[in-house]
């Protein structure tokens, strides 16, 4: 086959950041859209909570009748209680969920536009302006009564676009994925796009977690458009062979069907275990994993980094990270 460069096409990835967000190097990217699906007791919410407690989140909303019923768990996430929306008929609770999101835009766009303006009125002062010379609205905003100065404006995660995650839990059949399901997709579609910047560029948006028992349902569950946005899959061990095979069938682009059912088995045997799949990885290797700490190599991958001297080995079978060993 010949093929032939066309000069000036080249696709311009640029350096835009806008819907990135630090993450601990071992861990998913943000903004996720997650799926836990396992039976019930099966362990999704410890498992949810732990990965939650690790992403280092800033502000997590929660939408699920279960909250006080799983309060040992959900006390870990500190959540504000006017983040809880418990009543999860009442449809008009994602609404409610986004303007708060909104309103964390607004506050940062705030501080940035009243940051500006303090550097210039300073800049101003420095070279000689008499206060009188100055604006009044940067006189009346910017002067703290409370100090008798003109303080540095002040914001709650000090001018960071805020890492926010909404965890729906016991939602399946409920209004929310009935009736709701329309604006529920519309928050899957568009979750990293939620509360853009005017001027910026980029927006807030928010990961999304849910925790489910069946992959598919009849009715008031998961939608395929849920599922078709998801970016990651936690999979406890399930009877339903059905359900199994679809979820094998919507990864076969990401593993074939022997190395999943390898992998699930393995990953699945011990009580609440559960395999982990992440369709957008950092990097090759983090793709699949048993709980959070095991990565899991399919047999056809090897991966070699010299610089951090992570090996795979294709006779040992196992992911090796630096200074340990294996028992």
């Amino acid at each position: 086959m010949k093929t032939l460069k066309l000069k000036g096409l080249n696709i311009n990835t640029g350096n835009s950041k806008a819907f990135s967000f630090e993450t601990p190097p071992d861990l998913p990217k943000a903004h996720q859209s997650m799926l836990f699906v396992g039976k019930r007791a099966s362990g999704k919410t410890l498992s949810c909570v732990n990965l939650l407690e690790k992403m280092n989140y800033d502000r997590i909303f929660v939408i699920s009748p279960s909250v006080k019923s799983n309060k040992e768990y959900m006390d870990r996430l500190h959540l504000n209680p006017d983040d809880i929306e418990d009543d999860v008929d009442d449809i008009s609770c994602i609404d409610r969920v986004i303007a708060k999101i909104e309103q964390e835009r607004d506050d940062l766009e705030e501080f940035w536009e009243k940051t500006a303006r303090w550097k210039k009125f300073n800049k101003q002062l420095s070279e000689g302006y008499m206060l009188n010379d100055l604006e009044d609205d940067d006189l009346l905003d910017l002067f703290n009564p409370i100090t008798n100065n003109f303080d540095k404006p002040k914001h709650k995660y000090n001018g960071r676009i805020p890492m926010i995650a909404i965890l729906f839990d016991d939602v399946v059949g409920s209004m929310l994925f009935t009736k709701g399901i329309r604006k529920l997709n519309k928050l899957t579609i568009y979750h990293r796009h939620i509360a853009p910047f005017a001027d910026k560029g980029g927006a807030v948006g928010t990961s999304l977690f849910f925790l489910i028992q069946s992959y598919k349902a009849q009715a008031g569950g998961i939608s395929k458009c849920i599922r078709n946005n998801t970016t990651s899959l936690v999979l406890f061990k399930s009877k339903n062979e059905t359900e199994l095979k679809d979820i094998q069938q919507e990864c076969s682009g990401e593993i074939s069907e022997e190395i999943f059912y390898k992998m699930y088995e393995y990953a699945t045997a011990e009580p609440h275990s559960f395999l982990f799949i992440d369709f957008h990885p950092k990097e090759e290797q983090y793709r699949f994993r048993r709980h959070w700490d095991e990565l899991l190599l399919p047999e056809e991958i090897v991966i070699e980094n010299t610089k951090e001297n992570n090996t795979l080995s294709k006779d040992k079978d196992e992911y090796i990270p630096p200074q340990t060993t294996t028992t």
